[in-house]
C-alpha cells in the first residue's frame, strides 16, 4: 500500500514541476496524434551580444556626431578639461577622447552638417 501512496506523491511532485515551469511561459504544439502538447519556453542564458553591439557603435556615432560638430580642436580641449576633474570626470574623459574611429565617423558626418 505504502508503494502506491509513494508513486503518487512522485507523479504530483511531477505535475508541480511542470506547472511551475509552465508558470514561466510555455510553447504548443501539435503532436503527431492530434493531441495538443504543452512545453516550457527555453530561458535564454547567453549574453545578448547584438544589444551590446548596438550600443558599442551608438557610442561611437555618439562621440563621432560630437566631434564633427565642434571641430577636433575644440573637442580636444573638452576632452582636457574633463580629464583634469574628478575621478568619474576623468573616466568619461577616458571614454571620450579621440581615437581612429570616432574620427572617421566624424570626417564622414561633418559634410553633412554644414
Amino acid at each position: 500500500m505504502s508503494d502506491v501512496f509513494q508513486s503518487f506523491d512522485a507523479r504530483l511532485k511531477k505535475i508541480d514541476r511542470k506547472r511551475s515551469r509552465l508558470s514561466r511561459g510555455y510553447v504548443s504544439q501539435v503532436g503527431r496524434d492530434g493531441l495538443i502538447v504543452l512545453r516550457p519556453k527555453r530561458r535564454q542564458r547567453s549574453f545578448p551580444l547584438r544589444g551590446l553591439t548596438f550600443l558599442v557603435v551608438g557610442f561611437f556615432c555618439f562621440k563621432g556626431l560630437i566631434m564633427a560638430h565642434l571641430g577636433a580642436a575644440l573637442y580636444e580641449q573638452r576632452v582636457e578639461a574633463l580629464n583634469s576633474g574628478s575621478i568619474i570626470e576623468q573616466v568619461g574623459a577616458f571614454a571620450m577622447q579621440a581615437d581612429p574611429i570616432t574620427q572617421s565617423i566624424s570626417a564622414k558626418i561633418r559634410p553633412l552638417l554644414r
